[in-house]
């Protein structure tokens, strides 16, 4: 698969402190992206990293500023919204085949793990994945609940045990 958004970032470049990069999908990379989130728009993508090597890889932490517009899951609605996230990612080499079995325990603490080859990082391909980490799973417009309803969907509430007992007490109280 080609990256619809590839920056990438070499290794010797980044030396024994901190390294800054900033990038940015320009509009034909946007819509490549926009179509791979089934987004209706992705009209802005930038990323700020803060690159430090370590013992495991490369460390990086920054910041990720989006502007999107998803629809809802009910009415198709068009919902624009500002993604502003931080975050810090753990670059290691791709695990070969042998590496590849072992069983790796995460500690909470443990970073978000981006796996690389050869001699660069993507770092236009590491923003991507966190932008799609940042999108609202099930994004909703203010009157989603008022179609669902009429759609006769019951809403949590209605479907929980208290919610059962107000049906049956309604049921009651008409006779």
């Amino acid at each position: 698969m080609t990256p619809e958004f590839p920056r990438p970032h070499r290794l010797d470049q980044i030396g024994a402190g901190e390294t800054n990069v900033t990038v940015e999908a320009n509009e034909t990379e946007r819509a490549a992206l926009a179509r791979r989130f089934d987004l209706v728009a992705l009209d802005r993508l930038a990323a700020s990293f803060a690159l430090r090597r370590d013992a495991a890889g490369v460390r990086a932490s920054g910041h990720l500023s989006a502007a999107v517009t998803q629809s809802c899951g009910v009415t198709g609605d068009p919902l624009p919204a500002k993604i502003e996230e931080d975050f810090a990612i753990r670059f290691l080499t791709e695990p070969t085949e042998d590496e590849s079995h072992d069983e790796i325990e995460l500690a909470e603490e443990d970073l978000d793990t981006v796996f690389y080859t050869g001699s660069a990082l993507d770092l236009g391909e590491a923003a991507a994945e966190t932008l799609a980490l940042a999108l609202d799973p099930f994004p909703r417009s203010p009157n989603a609940a008022e179609v669902l309803k009429q759609a006769g969907v019951i809403s949590e509430e209605e479907a929980g045990p208290f919610g059962a007992l107000a049906a049956l007490k309604d049921k009651l109280g008409k006779k």
